[in-house]
């Protein structure tokens, strides 16, 4: 089964280059002051390497492959919510975490998609350099493009340690996008449903 109508525009072609990431990775060491050649940084730059093909993996998902045909014909047309999935992401502006949980929901027209995809649908956009409010929007366009749903929402509440480590320095902010499509733009009821599942029991940030 194919999925070409999907729009993956900012997907890159997924190579990586370990042996410029270790290259430059010691040049930051030595700029910094560091030794790159001491005992506990010699082989820093091997494991930052290895640890970008982890945090940037989403760059090389296949959204076909993932997806493997999790598509079922299912008469079903009431609101299907994924709420509390944990994801970790790097900023792209200064390369440091933002750390959160996505609220993902549609309502069918036809056809449901397996369980264990959506949380798969994040991780492949937070696993990439990001801002929240671009990877929201990706998540739910996917969706919309893939299960041409009634509609599709996504909320997404992420704590960024590039405010928190640096500059403001406000440990407890957390900042909070969304994204609708369809019946969760233009209902008002539907819109409320899905914030109200969403906030109740209310799972806290925690770093």
């Amino acid at each position: 089964m194919e999925f070409d109508d999907v729009s993956d525009k900012d997907v890159t072609n997924g190579s990586m280059d370990d042996a410029s990431i270790e290259s430059a990775i010691a040049q930051i060491l030595n700029a910094v002051g560091e030794d790159p050649q001491r005992e506990g940084l010699q082989f820093t730059p091997r494991r930052v390497a290895r640890m970008y093909h982890e945090l940037l993996g989403g760059y090389k998902m296949d959204s076909n492959a993932m997806i493997n045909g999790a598509l079922f014909e299912v008469q079903y047309d009431e609101m299907v919510l994924v709420r509390d999935i944990e994801f970790y992401s790097l900023c792209e502006h200064h390369m440091l975490p933002f750390i959160g949980r996505a609220h993902v929901a549609y309502i069918p027209d036809g056809k449901v998609l397996g369980l264990s995809k959506i949380p798969r649908i994040v991780d492949m956009y937070a696993r990439r350099l990001q801002v929240q409010e671009r990877m929201t929007r990706q998540i739910a366009d996917f969706l919309r493009d893939l299960l041409k749903p009634q509609g599709v929402a996504v909320v997404v509440e992420a704590m960024h340690l590039c405010s928190m480590m640096r500059g403001v320095k406000k440990h407890d902010a957390r900042m909070t996008t969304s994204a609708m499509h369809g019946a969760f733009r233009a209902n008002l009821a539907t819109r409320q449903e899905f914030l109200a599942n969403i906030s109740r029991g209310e799972m806290p940030l925690q770093i």
